[in-house]
């Protein structure tokens, strides 16, 4: 919703005008010149009114961010085009990449242990086991269906 233009102006508001401003210049919308005008009529603006008048020749946004027309033929599709099986494929060899290589971490400490000061108990089977099983399901399961 536009903001009335009565409204008094506050510092914040100044600021930002002043910011987008310099943006523009950088940009090469406007000159120098231009924007030492402007900043003094942004600094000594009174009301929002004020402000939009200083500004009334600018995109408010940059130009380069919009997206691209439809008739334009470049661009890549969404990540999530259809291709919602492959997504879970490629998710679940890294989840039982990661749970593989951490069990194996866990169960080298816990052999060296076990080497150095006899028999201890299996502690490494505690971040294995239940990680596995969650990994395990997730691979069950699969992708959910609509």
């Amino acid at each position: 919703m536009p903001q009335n233009p009565d409204i008094r102006a506050s510092d914040a508001d100044r600021d930002r005008v002043a910011a987008a401003l310099r943006e523009h210049s950088a940009e090469g919308r406007i000159t120098m010149d231009e924007l030492q005008e402007r900043l003094d009529a942004t600094y000594a603006a009174k009301t929002i009114g004020d402000l939009q008048i200083v500004t009334a020749d600018l995109p408010e946004e940059d130009l380069h961010v919009h997206p691209i027309p439809a008739t334009q033929k470049t661009g890549t599709p969404p990540a999530t085009s259809g291709h919602s099986k492959d997504l879970h494929k490629y998710g679940a060899a890294a989840a039982w990449g990661s749970w593989a290589s951490v069990s194996a971490m866990c169960f080298m400490v816990w052999a060296i242990v076990a080497v150095t000061s006899g028999a201890t108990y299996p502690w490494f089977l505690w971040v294995a086991g239940p990680w596995g099983v969650l990994v395990l399901l997730n691979t069950i399961m699969g992708p959910k269906r609509r």
